[in-house]
């Protein structure tokens, strides 16, 4: 006799077609969680609350062998953060029937007429936090989430905040999704998440807010240096690729700038090292070198944002183009794509008898690769290993989030 597995909604048995309705009604054995039974009071199965998977998987196959009729009553879709995937592991798919009912996501994409396909689903119910971090870190077009009582929207809400991510985020609480006590609310403050009030049958869904980047920015209340990283237009796609703030402190103060210098920034990205610099001293000219043209809009986009008009924007692979810049008397590189050792090479050859070089690396190998130049051609060199944690406050705690380590080599002329 096979397991059937109903989905149900939160108006009960008024959710159900009349074929899945006829299906619970000829059950002999229901179970489900408290909410699930109670929308059948008067059914005349063996009722069977939900307190203990392992112990509930016990009594469904006790019940098997006596050829029990068993329905177990679910919240949507089963097969979603549901029952389902317990059940799949621990019976032959032959003994298993699912029947689903609009999940929750669906139908919180559907209230606020948003095409879901693409969507990141996360589901914070009974799990730590980490999984919404990462996902914030990389800027997925939509992301819905599961809460519970612990993760609920508030945390949610301070999170996102205090991570200070360059995308932007519509912040939209559904509650009750599918009954007469459903609720969608667009959410522009803390104060609007009173969780006194907040459905526990609620989710969150956050869009991207394509339009985040026309704020106006105030140049006269940014810091000398240390720009945040939310500030920089990134890479639609791979947000987090910038040089984070806390690194690029390093990497100014490793560059010992003065006025009046030629710097090249190779690899640069958003560019958002070049700025800091150009902004520190804007006597000297920086030439940005990008490869990609994604990356050279970026850098062309924040340098007017900022307003620095000393950054020369190059467009081209590095080792084609800088034997033909001014002697630097600093160099910066943040990408070498893959040509580290031929870059320095001609890098040798140009750089000023009082020149310094400071390369932020990600990996052993292109650590490795330029240790070997550095001694190969007896520079002198030193490395600092950056292992960085913000603090996250999440409720009344406070834990540690940890930014990718750098290998930051600072490099003299001989």
């Amino acid at each position: 006799m096979g397991i059937k597995i109903v989905g149900i909604g939160l108006e009960g048995a008024n959710s159900l077609t009349n074929s899945i309705l006829t299906i619970v009604n000829k059950a002999t054995v229901l179970i489900g969680g408290d909410r699930h039974l109670k929308y059948f009071p008067n059914h005349s199965a063996i009722k069977v609350r939900i307190n203990n998977l392992e112990t509930i998987i016990d009594k469904i196959k006790e019940y098997q062998k006596t050829g029990e009729k068993i329905v177990i009553l679910a919240t949507g879709d089963p097969l979603f953060y549901g029952i389902g995937r317990i059940l799949v592991n621990n019976f032959l798919p032959e003994e298993l029937e699912f029947y689903p009912h609009y999940s929750c996501m669906q139908l919180g994409f559907n209230r606020l007429k948003i095409p879901w396909q693409d969507a990141q689903f996360i589901s914070l119910h009974g799990r730590e936090i980490d999984s919404l971090i990462q996902g914030l870190k990389k800027g997925y077009e939509k992301i819905a989430i599961l809460t519970d009582n612990i993760n609920n929207p508030l945390i949610i809400w301070q999170v996102y905040h205090q991570l200070k991510t360059a995308i932007k985020y519509d912040f939209w609480l559904c509650e009750s999704l599918g009954s007469q006590e459903e609720k969608i609310t667009f959410i522009q403050k803390e104060q609007d998440l009173n969780l006194q009030s907040i459905s526990p049958l609620n989710i969150v869904i956050l869009v991207k807010n394509n339009n985040n980047n026309q704020e106006f920015l105030d140049l006269d209340k940014l810091p000398i240096i240390g720009l945040a990283d939310n500030l920089f237009k990134t890479f639609p796609d791979q947000p987090g690729l910038i040089t984070k703030k806390e690194v690029r402190l390093l990497i100014l103060g490793a560059l010992a700038l003065q006025p009046k210098q030629i710097i090249w920034d190779i690899g640069a990205g958003t560019g958002s090292v070049s700025i800091e610099i150009a902004r520190l001293v804007n006597s000297s000219e920086i030439y940005a070198i990008e490869k990609t043209t994604m990356g050279i809009n970026l850098i062309i986009e924040n340098c007017q944002k900022f307003q620095v008009n000393n950054v020369t924007i190059i467009h081209n692979k590095a080792e084609k183009v800088i034997q033909n810049l001014p002697n630097p008397h600093r160099i910066f590189i943040g990408g070498s794509g893959g040509n580290l050792t031929s870059l320095l090479d001609i890098i040798k050859t140009k750089i000023n008898s009082e020149g310094k070089i400071v390369i932020a690396l990600a990996t052993i190998e292109n650590l490795t690769e330029a240790l070997e130049w550095f001694k190969k051609n007896s520079w002198f060199f030193e490395i600092i290993n950056t292992q960085i944690s913000k603090s996250l406050a999440i409720a009344n705690n406070t834990r540690f989030n940890p930014l990718n380590p750098v290998y930051i080599i600072t490099a003299n002329f001989p």
